[in-house]
Parts: structure tokens; sequence; C-alpha cells
């Protein structure tokens, strides 16, 4: 199945390199002016090269990259510009779920507004009472004298204000899970901007509020019970944030090198004249660097394990043993690269000295932006799931967000 709209070529790889650069370049600037200013830019790049669409298949439009090919990409716009690469994450979730078998007239109508560079960003978790990452929602999509209508909050909405669509979670009058794609800016939809995480912060990720918003019938998308089924899409958007650190790491590496290279005082009682002949300094940035390359490969190994998983979703639906493995792998992703990671970035102040812990320098971005990015499904939960599968051969929890 095709759609039938005209479509650019995927950017080359020298062009992809001159939207990354302009993407870094951009970031940079905001944070000198004060880091007040989301990354308009850097969406605006993103629409016209239709980077929403490089996992979208070849013969749905799209780019057709590899689950390899998209870590990559992934790795260096998050090293661009991680809250960019943060705002994309819900959208190339659905990305992936649109195409999974079967595809249906109604997922063409959305693969096809990916296809045409738009971006369908998500709405699920909720401030309440109920067990994250499960199907029980305050937010409503009932029936009304006027047709169906939709209420409710949304909190961690990350890149919804920034999305063309919204896919939203809810329950309908039974209590059962559906879900609806309306334009992110329908009457009754408002995006309060109010995230105020010590991390990336620009993506977005605050209350979206939905108040009598009118959804038409063949905007609803049924539910089926995906808990401890649906693990493949867990497993996505969990590595995804470990891509997003991956990426981050990689910038510390090359901003550790330049704080060294670029010294010229040092310490009476230093090893060498100049830091950048400074052993123990080059130690320190030896140090970031190699946590850089760790956390890079390990996601690409983890990416590996998820490529079967989604490979075979989109021929067949889901594989329930190769989601596991991916869910698996993702999780020893985290529990693996967390603790190094963050003594990686705080270790940049070792090879700085004092002069880089001035503001201007925006050094502690990173281990802000760490910092929240790994507070996503905490660590310690995992790391017990992780024993339990070792020592007891134990069943992965009963819930696709895993």
């Amino acid at each position: 199945m095709t759609t039938e709209v005209v479509l650019k070529t995927a950017p080359a790889e020298a062009e992809l390199h001159g939207v990354f650069d302009a993407i870094a370049a951009d970031y940079r600037r905001r944070l000198d002016d004060g880091g007040l200013e989301p990354p308009r830019l850097g969406l605006r790049l993103v629409r016209e090269h239709r980077l929403g669409a490089v996992r979208l298949g070849g013969e749905f439009g799209g780019a057709d990259y590899t689950v390899a090919e998209f870590f990559d990409f992934l790795i260096a716009l998050a090293a661009a510009d991680p809250d960019l690469a943060h705002i994309l994450r819900v959208h190339f979730a659905n990305v992936e779920e649109l195409q999974r078998a079967p595809v249906d007239p109604g997922k063409l109508r959305w693969i096809s507004v990916i296809a045409e560079g738009n971006l369908i960003g998500g709405v699920s978790s909720e401030q309440s009472t109920a067990r994250v990452g499960g199907q029980s929602y305050d937010t409503k999509l009932v029936h009304s004298a006027d047709g169906l209508r939709l209420d409710g909050r949304k909190f961690y909405s990350t890149g919804a204000q920034f999305s063309d669509y919204l896919r939203v979670t809810a329950e309908n009058e039974h209590g059962a899970p559906v879900a609806a794609v309306i334009p992110a800016d329908r009457h009754g939809v408002a995006h309060a901007d109010d995230w105020d995480g010590v991390g990336q912060r620009h993506t977005g990720s605050g209350t979206t509020i939905f108040t009598d918003v009118e959804v038409s019938g063949d905007e609803v998308l049924t539910l089926g019970t995906t808990i401890g089924v649906d693990r493949a899409r867990g497993a996505l958007v969990q590595l995804y944030l470990h891509a997003i650190a991956a990426g981050i790491l990689r910038t510390a590496a090359a901003e550790a090198a330049d704080l060294v290279r670029n010294r010229h005082r040092t310490y009476t009682f230093a090893t060498a004249e100049t830091p950048s002949g400074d052993p123990q300094l080059l130690a320190v940035v030896g140090e970031i660097d190699a946590v850089a390359f760790a956390a890079e490969a390990v996601v690409l190994h983890a990416a590996s394990k998820l490529a079967a998983a989604l490979d075979a979703a989109r021929i067949n639906g889901i594989d329930t043993t190769l989601e596991t493995r991916a869910s698996i792998a993702a999780a020893r992703v985290k529990v693996a690269i967390e603790e190094p990671a963050l003594r990686a970035a705080s270790r940049l102040f070792d090879a700085g000295g004092a002069s880089s812990v001035r503001a201007s320098t925006h050094l502690d971005r990173h281990w802000r932006n760490l910092r929240t990015l790994f507070s996503h499904n905490p660590t310690v939960y995992k790391a017990r799931v992780l024993g339990d599968i070792a020592v007891n051969g134990a069943a992965l929890p009963d819930s696709g967000f895993f």
C-alpha cells in the first residue's frame, strides 16, 4: 500500500550534516541568550527536511532508515540539541505503531500525514493516583448529545505543544482504553507550557488540557489490552531516552577536550606546565570520552535487539519473544550507563577547574539533562527486575510500559 502524496527525497548525508550543524549552532545561541527560547529553528528544519519520516517505510514515502541507522541519526540529533531530540520521542513511537501489521486504511491516513512532514505527538501520563504505565485514565472520550467529546488533563506531555497532531489516550464510557488523533490546535486544547524540570527544559513536557474537545469517529483508535504484550513500543521509548543520553555524552566529551586544550592557567603544584600536557587532566578527558563511547555502543547493541522486534511487527505483527528480548536489552542499557554517565558529566568540572563553573559555560546542563532523562522509569526498579530474571528466571512485569 502506498500514499498518493508527492514527496521530496530523504536528505543526503552532507545535507543532514548541514542540518545538524545549524541545529547545534541555534542550540548554543539559545543557551547564550538565556536559555528561554524553544527550538523553533530546529523544529522548522525537521519539518522542511521531513526528518520525522526517517523511519517510515519507502513504500509509504519515507526514508526507510533501518533501526541502526535511526539510532545513529538520533544520537547525532541529540548531540546537536537534546531538547529537540526529546520532543520527537512520542512521534517516532507513533511512526512504529502505525506501521505494525496489518496496515489498514485508518493507519494509512496518519502515515500520509507523517510522510508529508507533519509531527504526531502524544499525551498519556496523568498526575493521578493510577499506577504509572497502566491503562486507567481520568481523561474521558465519551458520547454526548453533540457527538464525541474529549475532556481531561495530561502531564509529561513531551513535545505536544510543538506537534501538528496529538495521539491522546483516554477511557470511553465503558472504561475501556481508547485513543484519538486530533489536531494539536483544535478548539478546547490548551498547552499550559508549565514544565519546570531541572533539565530538558524546552521539551514542552508540561500539562495539556482538553475541555469539551470535539472528536470525529474516524479520529478514534481502538486500543486492545496491550499490557504485557506491546513491549517493543515501551522498549523503543526507553532506549530512545538513552540514545539522547549518548548524544549528550558525545557533546560533553568534545567540550571536555576543548576545555583542556584551551586552558592556559594551571596550578603551582600541577604535574605539567600547561593543562593540555597534564596527564591528570588528560585522564579525566579520557574517562569522559570512554563513557561516551560505551554509552553509544550499548545503545546501538540494544537497538539490534529492538530491530528484530520492530521488523517482525511490520511483517507479521507482535512477536512476544522478540519484544521481551528488546525490553530486557533496553533495561540493561539504563542500569549500565546511568551512574557512569552522571559521573562523567560531573568530571567535566575537574577538567575545567573553577572557571568552568561560571554560568556562561553552560556545562551544568549536561548533568541536569542526564539526570532528568534518567528519572524516567527509575533505575532501581529496572535493576530489581533484571536481578529477578537472572536469579529466578522471572517474567517481565505485566506492563508494556516496562
